[in-house]
């Protein structure tokens, strides 16, 4: 067992064949250990599911929550958090199910995302997520997740022509 303390908490990592890691306000996550990077989408899978459960129960989400939720994503979670507090997030659907997201940013521009495949078309994902490699996501991804999460996610039928032209929109095209 490792002990490791951030924040001000404790948190624990036991390794064997499985792996448990114990998040505060008993969070319990168990997956089998192939390698470290494939833990860290379960836990933030876990911790959005949690963060559902407690929103849907309370129309909250709890202190415990957020402070994993920071600790999870450092301070991308905030922004995500302000984002969907400001009704940012908009799923596009087609008839036939296509689906994208379009969430206006801090700075007004518009960016796609695409939580299936955990991609958005803004700087910072493909500076920070894909050539860094030092996040798993970025503030607008993140806050389709909390905004699918909490229930605020707006939702647009449309046709499918909409959607494919969403799909295909340069980021320029979206501003």
């Amino acid at each position: 067992m490792v002990k490791m303390f951030h924040d001000g908490f404790c948190w624990s990592v036991f390794m064997s064949t499985d792996m448990f890691i114990s998040l505060p306000y008993n969070i319990i996550l168990r997956k089998q250990v192939l390698e470290m990077d494939a833990v860290l989408p379960s836990a933030a899978e876990e911790l959005l599911r949690e963060i559902q459960k407690q929103y849907l129960e309370t129309k909250q989400i709890p202190d415990d929550l957020l402070l994993a939720l920071k600790f999870m994503f450092g301070p991308i979670a905030v922004h995500a958090l302000d984002l969907v507090d400001q009704h940012s997030v908009t799923q596009f659907v087609a008839p036939s199910g296509r689906a994208v997201y379009q969430v206006i940013g801090s700075s007004g521009r518009v960016y796609s995302c695409f939580s299936s495949c955990h991609y958005c078309s803004c700087p910072a994902f493909s500076f920070s997520v894909l050539r860094k490699n030092d996040s798993l996501l970025c503030k607008h991804i993140l806050a389709v997740y909390l905004s699918q999460a909490t229930g605020t996610c707006q939702e647009v039928t449309t046709s499918a022509g909409h959607v494919t032209g969403l799909l295909l929109a340069k980021e320029e095209d979206n501003t």
